[in-house]
Parts: C-alpha cells; sequence; structure tokens
C-alpha cells in the first residue's frame, strides 16, 4: 500500500470518527434536555418557572437539530473538496484561465471561501430568522442580514487579502523556515487587528455610545478603582438591533480597551448586578486569561505552521487529499487549502481541553467579582441572563465536559452560593 493511499484511509477513518463523535455527543444532549424538560430542576424552583424552562429545552433542542445539519453539510463538503476532486477541478480551472501565479494562488483561495460561505448560506438563514426568529430573539430584517455579509465581506478583503499574499509570498520565497516568518507576521497582525477593532472594525456593524446612566456608571468607576483597571471608556452597543440576546464584554488592547455592555443587559440588570457582571469580566483581565489563551493559540498556530512547511513538500499529502499537485508551479495555495480542510480532524480531540481550561477561567473569574463585587447580585444576575438568553438548565454531563465553555448553571450557581 502506497503512502497516498495510507493517508487517505487516515484521512477517512478520522472523518468518519469525528462525525459520528459529534452526532453522539449532540444525541446524547437532545435526550438529556428532552428528559427533563417536564419539571424544573429542584435547585431552580424558586426562581425559575416552568414556561421559561421549558422554552429553553426546546430553543436547545432548535439549535442541535440545525447544529445537525450543519455538521452533515460541512463533512459532505469536505469529501467534495478533497476526495471528490472538488478543490483539485477548481485549482485546475482557475490554473487555465489565469495560468500559474500569485494571482491564481489568491484567486483559489478566495473562490474557495466564497463558495464555502454560499453553501452554507441557507443554514445560516434558517438559524437566524427560523430558529432565533421562533424564539423571540432575532430582530434583524432580511436587509441588515445582508447588509452585514456584505459589509464583513469587504472589511475580510480589505485586511486579509494583503495578508494572504504576504504569506504565500513567504510559502514561495522565504526558503526552508518560511513558517517561523509568517508564524512572526500572524502574531503581530492578531495583536494589531485586537488593538484596531474597537476603534474601527466594530463600529462598522454597531452604534456605540459613552454610557450615560449615572448610577451605572459611577459604580463602573469606582469597581475600576478599586481593582486597579483602566479602559479608555464605558460603551454601550446597540445589540438589540441584531438580538435580544445580551452580553457584556472587553475589547481591545493597550490604551484601546473599551468596556462594553449590551442595551439589552442595561435593560434586564439592576445597577448592583451590572457591578457585579463587570466584576466578573474584569477577573479575565487581572487574572490575565485573555494573555494565556492568546500565549497558547500563538503556540499551537507555530507547531500547525512547522508541519504545514513540512507537509506542504510532501506529494502523498496532496495525493492523498484528491488533489494532483502542479509539477513545473507552485503549490502553495492547495497546501494551505488542505491544511486547513485536513487539521480540525486531528485537533477535535482536544476540544474537551480547550473547554476544561474555559470553565476554570470562568471560575476563577466568579471568584474574582465575589471578592470586589457583591456574590449574590452576581447570582442573580446570572439567573436573569439563563432566563432572558434561554439557556438550558440541564445540560448532558458529558456533551458540558466536551464543549461548553462554561460551567452548566447548577455548578456555577451552587459555587456562588458557597
Amino acid at each position: 500500500m502506497n503512502t497516498s493511499l495510507t493517508f487517505t484511509l487516515v484521512f477517512t477513518s478520522l472523518l468518519l470518527l469525528n462525525l459520528l463523535l459529534k452526532f453522539w455527543l449532540a444525541n446524547r444532549q437532545m435526550r438529556h434536555v428532552a428528559h427533563h424538560r417536564p419539571n424544573v430542576p429542584e435547585a431552580f424552583a424558586t426562581v425559575i418557572d416552568l414556561t421559561a424552562h421549558q422554552k429553553a429545552a426546546d430553543y436547545t433542542l432548535a439549535k442541535l437539530r440545525i447544529g445537525q445539519w450543519d455538521m452533515a453539510l460541512d463533512a459532505a463538503m469536505l469529501v467534495v473538496w478533497t476526495l471528490l476532486g472538488g478543490l483539485g477541478l477548481l485549482d485546475q480551472w482557475l490554473l487555465e484561465l489565469l495560468g500559474a501565479g500569485m494571482a491564481q494562488q489568491i484567486c483559489l483561495v478566495v473562490s474557495f471561501m466564497l463558495i464555502s460561505a454560499v453553501v452554507n448560506l441557507p443554514l445560516s438563514y434558517i438559524q437566524t430568522f427560523h430558529v432565533e426568529q421562533s424564539f423571540g430573539f432575532n430582530r434583524m430584517t432580511l436587509g441588515l442580514w445582508l447588509s452585514d455579509m456584505l459589509k464583513g465581506s469587504l472589511v475580510a478583503a480589505a485586511l486579509g487579502l494583503p495578508l494572504l499574499w504576504l504569506v504565500l509570498y513567504l510559502m514561495q520565497s522565504g526558503g526552508a523556515w518560511w513558517w517561523l516568518i509568517a508564524w512572526a507576521v500572524l502574531v503581530v497582525y492578531q495583536l494589531f487587528m485586537m488593538w484596531l477593532a474597537p476603534s474601527v472594525i466594530m463600529p462598522l456593524f454597531n452604534k456605540f455610545q459613552p454610557l450615560e446612566d449615572a448610577s451605572i456608571k459611577d459604580r463602573v468607576a469606582a469597581l475600576m478603582q478599586r481593582t486597579g483597571f483602566q479602559a479608555e471608556g464605558f460603551f454601550v452597543m446597540d445589540g438589540s438591533r441584531r438580538s435580544a440576546h445580551s452580553n457584556a464584554f472587553f475589547t481591545g488592547l493597550g490604551k484601546n480597551k473599551r468596556v462594553v455592555f449590551f442595551d439589552t443587559l442595561l435593560k434586564q440588570l439592576s445597577p448592583e448586578e451590572m457591578e457585579a457582571v463587570l466584576a466578573h469580566e474584569l477577573g479575565h483581565a487581572k487574572l490575565k486569561h485573555i494573555p494565556k489563551t492568546l500565549l497558547s493559540s500563538f503556540t499551537l498556530t507555530l507547531a500547525g505552521l512547522a508541519v504545514l512547511g513540512w507537509l506542504s513538500t510532501q506529494t502523498w499529502f496532496y495525493e492523498g487529499l484528491g488533489v494532483q499537485p502542479h509539477l513545473g508551479s507552485s503549490n502553495d495555495a492547495l497546501a494551505l487549502l488542505l491544511f486547513m480542510l485536513f487539521v480540525p480532524l486531528m485537533t477535535f480531540v482536544s476540544t474537551p481541553l480547550r473547554a476544561a481550561r474555559s470553565r476554570q477561567h470562568e471560575f476563577e473569574a466568579d471568584a474574582f467579582a465575589c471578592q470586589y463585587a457583591n456574590g449574590a447580585d452576581l447570582r442573580q444576575a446570572l439567573l436573569k441572563l439563563y432566563q432572558d438568553n434561554a439557556s438550558s438548565l440541564t445540560p448532558d454531563p458529558l456533551y458540558v465536559a466536551f464543549y461548553h465553555s462554561h460551567p452548566p448553571a447548577a455548578q456555577r450557581l451552587a459555587r456562588l452560593t458557597a
């Protein structure tokens, strides 16, 4: 058995294992949530009514059903792009149309992205205008939905195409260590984007107004002083223009940091509860969760690029994934796309580790909030958010362990009560 065929078998096995595991976990979650739908969990019986509990269960089940279609579509497209030769056909067509060179390679990546986006468009539409709308969360019009996609595509092109050109150029001309230079470029680019996003990119999609509620502003300012945290300012984002869901977050880097509240959150929570939620978000910053996550991401990116540097020189890598590499021109764009398609199959097994670390960070941020604000207020705020966002109170423990970045409600509130 030659190396290409062996790699094809490995790829096919990983694809099937991933798909089976994802569907098994989703079905476990659906059965668990449906089983507990008739009754509110005892721990929440006095604070969550049955109607709200059943709405959360139904919302969770609806998202899981559309998620299963999404998983099946992703798997089918992966087979089409690779084993059925879709990427090879697209590459050959563009090669005949444009000839060999950087323009052909960039067009290959852009065409791949556009086709993938179009294929996923119907499910995105159903998710927004059927699932979210059925449960009263969607507030987007079709025009706004289309406008967001257009603006997102233009921003991605303006910021992504120069980066794509540079990475492909380094792959072609950077020598054996091109991947190390490319990694440094990607690190600088990501940090720059984090700095740029609050003041340039995010305002293209949402309006940000300075926080004007005096009672909340004074509490926030006092909390920031107690914790020794500085930010450019406190802003309210018009999240209600698109969704009834609510959130609060920090964004930015260095002196360009901002504290942002969804306008829906201001309507749902009292000033005391807002202070507690902000204290939780401050906890993530003060406990260095964001730098730790970035460091982990940068390390994995470095390892990935090193592997890509090796795989891009192996003929069996292309042939095993249904693509015939060029003999007289560059295969860099092909290698990049094939690597993007293959890597998720390899890294899926690490999902529980990333989720566990994220849940631990949430517990630590809750503890920080209890130190600098009122834990009872945070608990009450979370109860309101669970109810208003229709979050399931009865997730399957194994599904939580594998996927959830936040602890389940029962665990989180029990710790806050303790």
